[in-house]
């Protein structure tokens, strides 16, 4: 089933503003702070959390990498807030996420990460899991704690098969 297959993309702002903030410094307002010391770079995304109790939360991951090409299966999200993952390494990752669709999630689209980059998805947004590349590979997650069931999963009837782009 070749249409089922989806070859990953570089992750830009402009590509990934329909699901979501990428993280990253190159191109975001800033401002010295501690006497000039530090470069402040504000207000990269926007972290939501709502529903009974909500807090917003930080947490490690420590995530093992994935053989490619993916097959993907599954897609999740989370109704009460948003979810963001900040890479503690210069090493990429892969992010997939999908349009709405009328059944739920529409087609996947899959964008590879570059040093520096991270991203926070909107409530509501469906999304793979977290996909380190090649090597262990640690994050900061900052996601939304509170009472209720802030995950759907949804599986679909036949995997993507998820591709890395060829090396120039």
């Amino acid at each position: 089933m070749t249409d089922r297959i989806i070859t990953a993309r570089p992750l830009t702002r402009e590509a990934f503003a329909p699901f979501g903030d990428v993280i990253e410094t190159e191109g975001a307002a800033s401002f010295p702070i501690n006497g000039g010391r530090c470069q402040r770079f504000h207000d990269l995304a926007k972290v939501e959390a709502t529903g009974p109790n909500a807090r917003v939360l930080i947490s490690l991951f420590k995530g093992t990498p994935y053989a490619f090409p993916l097959q993907l299966s599954m897609v999740e999200r989370h109704p009460f807030g948003s979810q963001a993952f900040v890479p503690l390494s210069a090493a990429p990752f892969l992010v997939i996420v999908c349009p709405d669709a009328p059944d739920g999630p529409g087609e996947p689209q899959a964008f590879l990460t570059r040093p520096g980059q991270g991203v926070n998805y909107p409530p509501n947004r469906w999304h793979g899991v977290l996909t380190p590349i090649g090597a262990d590979q640690d994050f900061v997650v900052i996601d939304r704690g509170g009472d209720g069931s802030n995950l759907e999963e949804f599986h679909f009837s036949h995997p993507y098969e998820i591709h890395l782009p060829q090396r120039p």
